[in-house]
């Protein structure tokens, strides 16, 4: 299933196939056992190996020491690093493009550039019990008060928040009429944990709960211009968005070709089960789907590298996580069918990607917030301006 990329995507492609194959894939098991957890040992060499790949700097401007690679090779990445479960291929920071457009350079020198060498780890505190992710309904604030701003609020879901450094939380401010981005060091007087709620998968990163209550923090901490609304919050969310697509697009590849590599060796009746009509039928609806989500995945990408419209941009990656989270969930579905009852054990790939995979049509936006997007685009655009 070849699609036409550059030289330069196949190498980064090839990188991080290996990346996850050995240093990944080997202990998923283990993980899946352990509440997630690797030993400090494995953790410590997977993160030395994507450091040392250049995985944390992917999206960093050059100009401030990072590779800028244009997402059509991010989306290659990380589609490779979604073959593998439990989460491991989150043992290295990320930062993104749009947190050195947003941030002020010391805020970049305390908090971005920590998070490319590996020092330090963000977590966002966006979502809100009552909202979710529709951040129009942020019920959190921050107040002015002298040189300072004080924050008040629940988060819900922070994701990654046990093993981070520092918060992107998101308030109102009422004086502004106004949504704004905060860095809040996980260790802030007023910060407290009030639930870590278990989940579906088997993650390291936690979700937990939340609540500010009267944290203070300096006008230096907040992010960007007191214009920009959220501008920044929807460039983390197309990029958000996108990715998921690409690791969906990863998980899906891995659990067509398990099965069908346990299909053609298990034996019914004197045939393998791959010559079942039934079992066809399901692989090739799973290999016709994940072509169909590869190519707009990877057109998206491509799209944003051309520097397309950015309303049309950000219609297309809520179409890519809608259109591929949907599928891979769909995927997964029949697989584990074939796999039968070894598809029920969490041992087996199919198990714990029935678990992993359904959160992607939930989180960054949940697959009804996406048909909002695209619907109104519509509406607003037409069809050949989408």
């Amino acid at each position: 299933m070849k699609l036409e990329l550059s030289d330069n995507t196949l190498d980064w492609q090839a990188k991080a196939r290996a990346y996850a194959d050995k240093y990944l894939q080997p202990h998923e098991v283990e993980a899946e056992l352990n509440g997630g957890v690797l030993s400090a040992e494995i953790t410590k060499r997977n993160k030395a190996r994507a450091l040392e790949l250049g995985f944390s700097a992917i999206d960093v401007p050059k100009r401030w020491g990072g590779l800028e690679l244009p997402l059509i090779e991010q989306v290659a990445i990380w589609e490779q690093l979604g073959r593998v479960t439990n989460a491991l291929s989150w043992c290295f920071p990320e930062p993104q493009k749009w947190m050195f457009e947003a941030c002020s350079d010391e805020q970049i020198e305390t908090y971005i550039l920590p998070m490319m060498r590996g020092e330090k780890k963000d977590c966002y505190a966006i979502t809100e019990s009552g909202p979710g992710s529709d951040v129009a309904g942020l019920e959190a604030t921050a107040r002015r008060v002298g040189d300072a701003y004080l924050l008040n609020g629940e988060k819900w879901y922070v994701t990654s928040a046990n093993l981070a450094n520092f918060f992107w939380f998101q308030a109102v401010i009422p004086e502004e009429n106004a949504e704004a981005l905060f860095l809040v060091d996980i260790d802030a007087p007023g910060v407290t944990m009030t639930a870590n709620p278990l989940f579906s998968h088997t993650y390291a990163a936690h979700h937990p709960t939340y609540q500010f209550s009267d944290v203070e923090v300096p006008l230096s901490q907040r992010v960007g211009r007191p214009d920009d609304g959220m501008a920044y919050t929807r460039s983390w969310f197309r990029h958000e968005r996108l990715m998921i697509g690409a690791r969906s697009c990863g998980a899906a590849a891995r659990l067509i070709e398990d099965a069908t590599t346990f299909a053609e060796s298990r034996m019914i009746g004197g045939e393998p089960l791959s010559e079942k009509q039934a079992i066809q039928f399901m692989l090739a609806d799973c290999a016709t789907e994940l072509w169909a989500a590869r190519l707009m995945t990877f057109e998206a990408a491509a799209a944003s590298d051309r520097g397309e419209d950015l309303k049309a941009l950000h219609n297309r990656c809520s179409m890519v996580k809608l259109y591929v989270s949907e599928m891979a969930n769909r995927v997964v579905d029949r697989t584990l069918q074939i796999f039968g009852g070894r598809g029920y054990m969490r041992e087996n790939v199919a198990e714990r990607f029935f678990r992993e995979l359904r959160v992607d049509r939930i989180w960054e936006g949940t697959s009804e917030v996406q048909r909002l997007i695209i619907a109104r685009n519509l509406l607003k655009r037409g069809l050949d301006k989408m």
